[in-house]
């Protein structure tokens, strides 16, 4: 008999690769896409398998962990990088690749045993990395449903990030090179995040499509917006 499985995000992406790749797996599956339909009272109907979280905003209840196996897919090599905005916070440190690590949720954040990883590059928009770990992630379900052992404690010093707030995408006034500014424009270059930004009188200039054409030369595409509180 087929097994219940329920996959939740709340990103285009997600709801992309559930229906274009992870709906096809063996097995009825069900795409939750609210905070609001994330409840026990809902999974208590579907009684899946496994929850698996793409991309999750909100801390998923405690509830729901306790009762159900619970995955999602950490942009760190755990136990580095635990905690808010990885891929920001992984660029920034300099990285040019991680580990897509998948974690059995527990009530501490990112800090659950580990199903496996991946490698995962992170060159391109963070639209382009967040679409690429998506697809990576959806590879790794089936081998997380299959695998007969359990996952494996984390193990190792912590690191634990910071989560950014929306204030912290204005660009800082520091930043000495073109490839630090094309680093900072395309971290923050994707769908629902606040983008790359400098304000000067009554406008906002935001930033995307940032590209290095040399070590001198950066080119991007800037949408000028009226403020809304100047002073």
């Amino acid at each position: 008999m087929d097994a219940n499985y329920v996959v939740a995000g709340c990103r285009p992406w997600s709801r992309a690769v559930f229906d274009d790749v992870i709906a096809r797996y063996p097995g009825r599956w069900e795409y939750v896409g609210r905070r609001e339909d994330l409840t026990l009272e809902h999974l208590r109907q579907l009684q899946p398998r496994f929850v698996f979280f793409l991309h999750w905003s909100w801390k998923v209840p405690d509830d729901v962990v306790a009762a159900y196996e619970c995955v999602c897919f950490h942009m760190t090599d755990v136990p580095y990088g635990r905690g808010g905005s990885p891929l920001q916070n992984l660029i920034l440190a300099g990285h040019a690749t991680t580990k897509l690590s998948a974690l059995r949720m527990t009530a501490d954040f990112d800090a659950g045993p580990v199903y496996l990883k991946r490698d995962l590059a992170l060159d391109g928009r963070a639209q382009e990395i967040y679409e690429r770990a998506s697809a990576l992630a959806a590879s790794m379900i089936p081998a997380i449903i299959e695998r007969p052992d359990a996952p494996v404690p984390q193990a190792g010093p912590v690191t634990v990030f910071r989560r950014r707030r929306p204030e912290e995408s204005e660009i800082p006034a520091p930043l000495a090179t073109s490839a630090g500014l094309y680093d900072f424009i395309r971290m923050l270059d994707a769908d629902g995040y606040p983008h790359a930004f400098v304000d000067r009188g009554a406008f906002r200039y935001e930033f995307r499509n940032a590209r290095q054409e040399s070590d001198a030369v950066l080119r991007a595409d800037v949408r000028i917006l009226r403020r809304p509180d100047p002073s």
